[in-house]
């Protein structure tokens, strides 16, 4: 099984990538093939409401001079996807938004996609606002019909400085948790993916 790590944050080595890190320990472990895909700091537009994706139906986005297209394509293949963000003022980051909107509108528009995989949302904060770039995150996987597993608390873990979350013991035990939660249920997925109910996007026949 494959499970996907997405670095919302520009800040390499940071508390978000350490996070990340946390969860896709336990999934190794467990014999998942993981990968940490950086998208914070690099070159990634926001959806452009062109609707091609409906009409190509390619997997891909029409918007081909970025790096969407490249995540698109493991994302697609990916059993878990796991979308990690900093706290900019009590949200995520603009790159990881821009491949929240855009990763869900591809994936609707090609049978959708994403559905009956396993989403998990992985913040960090200095302070405040953590719950709602969570929320943020979870809408685009509820709307796209994946299962999102619970843990031990909210999925945050606090630190400002490089490394500082390190020290929030009570946030790395629970992105611990969180890669087991995730092992558990992928493994109980994955045996009733075909007779999972994939509706039909609106407008497709």
């Amino acid at each position: 099984m494959k499970a996907v790590a997405v670095n919302g944050s520009p800040r390499k080595g940071g508390n978000t990538e350490i996070l990340l890190g946390k969860v896709l320990a336990p999934l190794a472990a467990a014999g998942w093939e993981t990968d940490l895909v950086q998208v914070g700091g690099r070159n990634i537009k926001g959806c452009i409401a062109c609707y091609k994706c409906f009409e190509n139906k390619d997997g891909h986005c029409a918007v081909t001079k970025d790096i969407f297209n490249g995540i698109m394509d493991k994302l697609a293949v990916a059993d878990a996807i796991i979308f990690g963000t900093p706290t900019y003022f009590t949200d995520v980051s603009a790159e990881l938004k821009a491949l929240l909107d855009r990763s869900g509108l591809v994936s609707l528009a090609n049978g959708r996609l994403f559905m009956g995989k396993v989403g998990a949302a992985v913040v960090a904060v200095r302070r405040g606002g953590a719950t709602h770039a969570f929320d943020t995150i979870n809408h685009m996987y509820l709307m796209s019909g994946m299962i999102v597993p619970g843990s031990l608390y909210w999925n945050m873990g606090y630190g400002r400085n490089k490394g500082e979350v390190e020290s929030d013991a009570e946030g790395l035990a629970n992105m611990q948790h969180l890669g087991q939660a995730i092992d558990w249920l992928g493994r109980a997925i994955a045996p009733n993916l075909k007779s999972y109910p994939r509706p039909k996007a609106p407008g497709e026949e």
